[in-house]
């Protein structure tokens, strides 16, 4: 009876220092936005934002990036998102950001939230880095980069487009690449 007790006790120590561990991601992200130039500002001018803590992305010739995110409204949680990118082209190595995207307006959200949303290649990011990095975007352009988890570097913001605007924080790896590719979004609400 002891050891079912105590395997019992470990098992819901593991499962909740796991839960706390995974909120901490997505709080050190959120936190790291905040903290990290213009995009802080976007907290307060938007509706909600989705943010995906990390993003790991590698190719040789053929890529692809995958993370998963939450969605938030009014500072609440509405929903989770993956994010998944395939891109051709010239491309070699691999690298991990964190990357937030801020709705400006109920319409907007709603367009994430849809189903399946899909940034075109041509959409851009703007990149908060302390490291040297050219780009950081959701498709097409050419990048070449290697940073560190820093993100004390100043930003100009594009400003929203289509009710969006979207950051990343490149938090290591070593890539180049001139590749076309656009991100698309899943949406499951809570």
């Amino acid at each position: 009876m002891k050891t079912l007790i105590r395997a019992t006790l470990a098992f819901l120590v593991i499962s909740l220092s796991g839960q706390l561990a995974h909120a901490d991601e997505y709080d050190e992200a959120i936190n790291s936005f905040r903290e990290a130039g213009e995009s802080g500002a976007y907290f307060e001018k938007s509706i909600g934002y989705a943010v995906f803590p990390t993003i790991g992305k590698a190719g040789i010739g053929i890529g692809g990036a995958h993370g998963s995110g939450r969605v938030y409204k009014g500072g609440e949680v509405i929903g989770t998102s993956d994010m998944t990118q395939v891109t051709i082209g010239f491309q070699l190595g691999g690298e991990a950001f964190s990357q937030i995207i801020f709705f400006e307006n109920e319409s907007a959200l709603n367009d994430f939230i849809s189903g399946n949303f899909e940034f075109s290649a041509d959409a851009s990011a703007v990149a908060i880095t302390a490291g040297a990095h050219a780009t950081a975007n959701t498709g097409g352009g050419a990048s070449a980069g290697m940073s560190g988890g820093q993100n004390n570097a100043d930003t100009k913001s594009l400003g929203y487009r289509k009710g969006m605007a979207i950051f990343t924080i490149a938090k290591g790896g070593l890539m180049y690449q001139a590749t076309l590719g656009g991100q698309k979004y899943s949406y499951d609400p809570i």
